[in-house]
């Protein structure tokens, strides 16, 4: 009774325009902590009956004495195929085309359309997610609306189209067999249901150029897992890019404070949601690379994941109710309807603009294009929603960007030149 005011009251108001204040919740249910848990609930009361089959299954030896119409099924997502596991660079990726000289102008026509697909997809895809997570629908002037209020039910839209969207790509298109048991999928599933909920969450607490700053920092504890856990060694300028980041975000962070903004406090609920984000994230990441040594294609990983992921939303938001209450918010709202299938459609061409464009350019050329991609999204978001953004604040985030680059720019040379070296003297990769 008395702890609930308090933590109610620690958090700042966020009130501008027909903005509602994340902190002045209507009721506990809209408390972004006991949200986390209810979900988590709902996503244990499948992964749960699950696990106990998985062993179950084993421990009968079920590959060997298993029968009937569904020994294919059972097999495929608890034991898999056959295929054996590959290195990554035998089989996760298809061949990356070089270009040649008589095919410049049609490898330059291909850097144009992958820059754009990709700015367009993700620039829209963060215009409107902020729209969606911070202002309120059917407004007037003796109405002050609603606000939609479940993450959830934004990452299944997204993972539902997604989902088919791959499917599809499978179905028309020449795939390496699958080899990987189903249900080593549903871990890169679960973080990535966690990473994308705490990232929609956090715009009720902090603004989208702080969470754009916030994702592009990451590097920073991945670097501290990777010391203290790994006891990996890096090179001086991984200490000196990651040291102008930390500078750039203390920049941007510090010009806000004094002025006590609205729309660029960060709250500590923000802080820990933007943690959340990047954890979970950096699991999702490192366990899909674990998974590529199946040999798959990027593609068939897309497909994966989202099976899951559309199972775990679509359990947890009929378990809770909430898929037909947001069903019904998006029947109220033509324009709520209109946005959150945009922003699905926006999510499914970026992860295919994605392995598009690293299959042809590289990881160095698409790490370049989004980094662009996240200064352009602060540079929108402030331009769209008025966020204010001081000069000292605005140092900040040219540092960011630009140790980012310099990120990008070293380890571009440092890969060249370990090619020109014998074999014998190639030297160790440290990241």
């Amino acid at each position: 009774r008395f702890c609930l005011p308090l933590m109610v009251a620690s958090l700042p108001a966020m009130a501008a325009g027909e903005e509602i204040p994340a902190a002045l919740q209507d009721s506990w249910g809209d408390f972004w902590l006991f949200r986390f848990f209810i979900n988590a609930a709902g996503y244990a009361s499948i992964v749960v009956p699950g696990f106990l089959l998985i062993q179950y299954f084993k421990r009968r030896n079920y590959l060997e004495t298993g029968r009937g119409i569904c020994f294919p099924v059972i097999k495929s997502c608890v034991f898999g195929s056959e295929v054996k596991p590959v290195h990554q660079e035998d089989g996760s990726l298809p061949p990356r085309a070089e270009p040649t000289e008589s095919s410049t102008a049609r490898q330059v026509l291909k850097l144009v359309f992958c820059a754009a697909g990709l700015q367009a997809s993700y620039l829209t895809w963060g215009v409107l997610q902020e729209r969606v997570m911070t202002r309120t629908y059917g407004a007037t002037q003796t109405d002050p609306g609603e606000k939609f209020k479940d993450s959830q039910f934004l990452v299944f839209m997204n993972r539902i189209l997604a989902f088919t969207v791959a499917g599809l790509y499978c179905a028309l298109t020449k795939q390496p067999r699958h080899g990987a048991p189903m249900y080593k999928y549903s871990f890169a599933s679960l973080s990535n249901i966690l990473s994308s909920w705490c990232q929609y969450e956090a715009l009720k607490y902090v603004s989208f150029p702080t969470q754009v700053l916030a994702k592009a920092s990451k590097v920073i504890p991945v670097m501290m897992m990777g010391k203290l856990v790994s006891r990996k060694s890096y090179e001086y300028w991984e200490y000196l890019t990651a040291a102008l980041i930390s500078v750039g975000v203390s920049m941007f962070l510090l010009s806000s404070a004094p002025n006590r903004h609205v729309s660029t406090v960060t709250t500590f609920s923000g802080i820990v949601l933007l943690a959340g984000y990047i954890i979970f994230d950096s699991f999702t990441s490192n366990w899909q690379d674990a998974l590529f040594t199946y040999k798959m294609s990027p593609v068939q990983m897309m497909f994966g994941v989202n099976v899951f992921s559309c199972l775990f939303t679509v359990g947890s938001l009929l378990e809770q109710g909430a898929l037909l209450e947001s069903l019904r918010f998006m029947a109220r709202h033509s324009e709520f309807m209109a946005h959150a299938v945009l922003l699905s459609v926006c999510s499914a061409c970026g992860q295919l603009f994605i392995f598009y464009t690293i299959n042809q350019f590289g990881a160095a050329v698409f790490t370049i294009i989004m980094t662009l991609r996240q200064a352009f999204a602060i540079l929108l978001s402030c331009l769209i929603y008025g966020h204010t953004v001081t000069v000292m604040g605005g140092l900040g985030v040219a540092v960011v960007f630009m140790a980012l680059f310099l990120r990008v720019y070293a380890r571009s040379r440092m890969k060249k030149r370990s090619k020109k070296l014998p074999p014998g003297d190639t030297p160790i990769q440290k990241v």
